[in-house]
């Protein structure tokens, strides 16, 4: 008899509901939306599509494996589960004994099933937690706290009835959350105007009704012109600033030279359309949404681009109202308990963090940390040594600048293991490989579903595993017991660990089974318009803010015009498209069919000047790093920059689908591991200028 499993997808960072018919031979046949989720309905993305895909592939690890050769040479030899716990556990008890916990780093790719990961760090006594946020959220996390007094995720976005969407580089229809699309998709057809910035014509693009072909590297430049027009024309709320918001006297000030003809110069946006958009804006108020960036690590100022795009909101009063930005609601906000966390009961940990964060650099959250910080740490030994890496489902050679420069670091390390379902660039480069269950095969611990209606979720084990792989937390649990931390991991099995999590809340795991999910709330939840609360010192929005003044970090930043490249270089872009998960796509038996390989895209003027036609290959350098690439010319990007769909370039052999398929673009960014955004902490990864010519 076939059966319906409700999960949660694990094929890209989004994690959407879903539904899983299994056959009654026990193999899954088809994947689909969870329906009984309003939000979500049967709707999903063509990388949820490609997971059955990702459950019979036999160029995933199957069995654990340990390096016989050189790191990065290949060479492995097959292990027994029992031998590689062992290996591993023998060499974290030598470090550990030599140099303390605090010795152990480990980083993830963070969200909602992250907290068993760092129960563990925190159980074997180590602070040292990261995740891959420094690639991508960090800036715009820091930003909002900075304003707000909380993170990037201390809001939503009721896309749904918004009038006027404005996206900085958000590629939104390609960029997927499917839930957002939806909204998206719904509000446009409502008659929503969306306003798209960059300097590449992304498939979003097709869906404003505005679009800026901004200079690469002045998105700051463009909303310090936009806020001056706000603020100078008074087109801003002035009962909700005046009730929620200080600062905006010395902001007013700061924004004096900044005027839309100012912000023409170094945009190419001309001004009188900057000055019209903003009318139309504030015409539309308070349904308006300025999204503040998902992945911004992109420039040295992106901090203060995101910031400003954070204060516009602010301006627009569009705070906890239909159509704007929301707080997403908790438990507690329904009158019920949080999922108990599995590190509640494990004592803390006093060392500082390797990577400086909340002590050398306060601004900066201790949680997830700045993984390119502790990476100074393994090559210096300061402030202590770093010694040994566990890297579960992340890729920092994929995902972070300058990978042989990496390489180099992580040769200092005694021990390199990575937990993950496929064969990525940095388990290849690991002494063990642990192989994790893929997303079908692995049930998860529970997560806290906030919204409107807040609630809770779970992923279920579909099937068996296919292979020779365990579910992480069976992972976590055995390594902490055989390093003698077992009485903080005393689960027997995933139901232990949900019974855990689900003290003191009133819900069972029973409560699950009709749809996947528990909601604790019937209706919407909405705050009081006229009793806000901000996390800030003042408990309003602050323009300027006095805790992160205090820490060394200016509210406002003069700005500085970016260097324009010589001619024949330009600034290398990247991205991805609507069925890529950044790195985990290009080998998928079904998604590699549809990657193939990646191009560069280059201005047509600009490839006029080079004698470079559609379709030729080029070659493309920097420093040392050369490669050639079909071009793709258009007038849909910058004169200033070229651009390709990251993820390429891939360097493992038993990754025969992918292996040795288009370029890089982590490999020409030399030198980026040290260039940061030294405010919001995220890397400057569209920092790179490449020379192009024929090949």
């Amino acid at each position: 008899m076939s059966e319906t499993v409700y999960s949660i997808c694990g094929m890209c960072a989004v994690r959407c509901p879903i539904k899983v018919e299994v056959d009654d031979g026990g193999r899954v046949q088809w994947i689909e939306g969870n329906p009984n989720d309003p939000g979500m309905g049967t709707s999903l993305c063509a990388k949820g599509v490609g997971g059955k895909a990702l459950l019979y592939d036999t160029e995933r690890p199957q069995r654990p494996m340990i390096r016989t050769g050189a790191r990065g040479s290949g060479e492995w030899r097959q292990a027994t589960w029992d031998e590689a716990l062992e290996y591993i556990t023998e060499k974290l008890k030598d470090i550990i004994s030599k140099h303390g916990a605090k010795a152990v780093l480990l980083s993830d790719r963070g969200g909602p099933f992250a907290d068993i990961r760092k129960a563990f760090v925190k159980a074997i006594g180590s602070p040292n937690y990261c995740n891959h946020d420094c690639t991508c959220g960090r800036n715009t996390h820091h930003a909002s706290k900075s304003v707000y007094g909380r993170g990037r995720t201390g809001f939503a976005y009721d896309f749904k009835n918004c009038k006027h969407i404005v996206l900085f580089g958000r590629n939104i229809t390609e960029s997927i959350k499917v839930k957002e699309v939806r909204q998206f998709v719904k509000a446009v057809k409502n008659g929503a105007r969306v306003t798209y910035i960059d300097p590449r014509a992304t498939n979003t693009t097709s869906k404003a009704t505005r679009y800026w072909q901004i200079r690469p590297g002045t998105d700051y430049a463009l909303l310090l012109g936009i806020a001056n027009c706000i603020v100078n024309e008074g087109l801003y709320d002035n009962d909700f600033v005046n009730k929620y918001v200080t600062g905006m006297a010395e902001f007013q000030s700061f924004l004096t030279p900044y005027t839309p003809e100012w912000a023409e110069k170094e945009t190419g946006i001309p001004a009188d359309e900057i000055v019209a958009f903003c009318r139309e804006v504030a015409g539309d108020a308070p349904s308006v949404i300025f999204h503040p960036g998902w992945m911004l690590a992109r420039y040295s100022d992106s901090f203060y681009a995101s910031r400003m795009i954070h204060i516009i909101n602010a301006l627009m009063g569009n705070i906890e109202v239909k159509g704007g930005q929301i707080y997403p609601k908790t438990p507690k906000d329904a009158g019920k308990s949080g999922l108990k966390s599995l590190g509640a009961d494990i004592p803390g940990v006093s060392d500082p963090r390797a990577d400086g964060c909340g002590t050398t650099y306060k601004q900066f959250d201790k949680g997830p940390g700045l993984l390119q910080l502790a990476y100074k740490a393994i090559d210096t030994g300061e402030p202590y040594p770093v010694k040994a890496y566990i890297v579960c489902r992340h890729d920092p050679l994929l995902s972070m600048p300058d990978p042989e420069e990496q390489k180099r670091i992580l040769n200092k390390l005694d021990l390199l293991v990575a937990v993950d379902v496929n064969y990525s660039e940095t388990a290849w480069f690991a002494d063990v490989i642990l192989p994790d269950c893929t997303y079908l095969e692995r049930a998860t611990i529970l997560r806290t579903e906030k919204g409107l209606k807040p609630g809770f979720g779970r992923r279920q084990k579909a099937v068996d595993p296919v292979y020779d792989t365990k579910p992480d937390w069976w992972i976590w649990t055995q390594l902490a017991r055989m390093l003698g931390k077992g009485e903080y991991f005393p689960y027997e099995s995933i139901e232990d660990i949900w019974n855990y999590q689900l003290q003191g809340t009133g819900v069972t795991i029973e409560d699950f089974e009709a749809k996947g999910f528990v909601r604790l709330a019937e209706e919407p939840i909405w705050y009081d318009r006229d009793d806000l609360k901000f996390g800030t010192p003042s408990g309003k929005i602050e323009l300027v803010s006095s805790k992160w003044e205090e820490m060394g970090v200016p509210s406002f930043k003069a700005y500085e015009s970016p260097a324009s490249p010589s001619s024949g270089t330009y600034r290398l872009l990247f991205g991805r498209c609507g069925y890529q998960a950044h790195g985990q796509s290009h080998n998928n038996p079904v998604l590699a069919e549809l990657l193939g390989t990646n191009e560069l895209w280059i201005n047509t003027a600009e490839a006029g000047k080079l004698g470079i036609q559609d379709g030729d290959m080029v070659e493309i350098s920097n420093e040392s790093v050369t490669g050639e690439i079909r071009a793709k010319v258009t007038d849909f990007i910058h004169p200033e920059a070229v651009f390709m769909l990251h993820g390429y370039g891939r360097t493992v052999p038993v990754q025969t689908r992918a292996f040795g398929k288009g370029l890089a673009d982590q490999a020409f960014e030399r030198g980026l591991l040290d260039v940061w955004d030294p405010a919001g902490g995220g890397i400057s990864l569209c920092e790179c200028f490449v020379q192009v010519k024929p090949a």
